[in-house]
């Protein structure tokens, strides 16, 4: 039997090796929305598994949760090196996970009856359930303390479109930048406790350098009426199957700690949209 089919076939096996490794998987919020609504995916820790549950840690970044309602649909993704597999379940409940060096949220998602294998990582890396993923601009940031009047101008923009209801239009977007390199595209692949994942296509992969502070600008558009922007450093990156650039980017708000409270009100804010019961509400 084919290596790939036996392990899809075994594949509790591979989802318990990654709970006893630390490790994770990533997930997506199901929606119906049809209006180019972006897929936001995040990467969470395994924190228990019972032959009906998975419980994960909560969603969140920097600190802070965000919230999914129990009943909640999710789009799950299992990866074991270069293979990854998808499935789909629910949020059936919230708990509150306890540890020696504290307790935090967690949530129960029921135990998926089969997964699906999907292609390996490239640009258009989850075409088994069509998620759309945001794009991100990205430029090399030569100075940091440049960025500061263009995250308020940014800031001041998105909370003026959302009062007014309007969404900025693609002439918009050439706004004004800091100090920074040459432009580069990726796309985002996972949002996670401190940061964000990139998948940087093979011909920019020369833009990649770890260590270095980048200045990125995601469209979440039209839940976000403008791009938003902030900094980020790369703290670790390595080169898949595919020749992309995979880039794990932890966030810097240590020059601008106040754009840090926009960012994450901006990201709750968009993961509620994608939630039918309080989209309704």
């Amino acid at each position: 039997m084919p290596a790939n089919r036996s392990r899809t076939d075994r594949w509790r096996d591979s989802l318990h090796n990654i709970y006893e490794r630390g490790g994770g998987l990533e997930f997506a919020i199901k929606h119906d929305s049809q209006d180019g609504i972006k897929d936001l995916v995040w990467r969470v820790r395994i924190l228990g598994l019972s032959d009906d549950e998975i419980l994960i840690e909560q969603p969140g970044a920097m600190g802070q949760s965000f919230r999914i309602d129990e009943g909640i649909g999710l789009v799950g993704i299992m990866s074991v090196g270069q293979n990854r597999w998808m499935f789909d379940t629910q949020v059936v409940g919230k708990t509150i996970n306890e540890t020696r060096s504290g307790a935090f949220p967690a949530l129960r998602i029921a135990m998926p009856d089969k997964v699906t294998r999907c292609m390996r990582r490239n640009t258009d890396r989850t075409p088994v359930t069509n998620l759309q993923l945001p794009r991100v601009e990205c430029w090399k940031l030569l100075d940091p303390f440049s960025a500061v009047p263009v995250e308020v101008a940014n800031r001041v923009q998105i909370e003026q479109l959302i009062r007014e209801g309007g969404t900025a239009s693609g002439c918009d977007d050439q706004m004004a930048l800091p100090s920074v390199g040459p432009k580069f595209e990726a796309e985002l692949a996972n949002l996670g406790g401190g940061g964000v994942g990139l998948v940087v296509p093979r011909e920019h992969r020369a833009g990649i350098d770890s260590s270095k502070v980048f200045w990125l600008r995601m469209d979440l558009r039209p839940t976000i009426p403008a791009p938003i922007v902030l900094t980020a450093k790369c703290v670790h990156s390595h080169i898949d199957s595919q020749q992309n650039t995979y880039a794990g980017m932890a966030f810097e708000f240590g020059v601008n700690n106040q754009h840090k409270d926009f960012v994450l009100k901006q990201m709750a804010r968009y993961i509620g949209s994608l939630q039918p019961r309080r989209k309704a509400a």
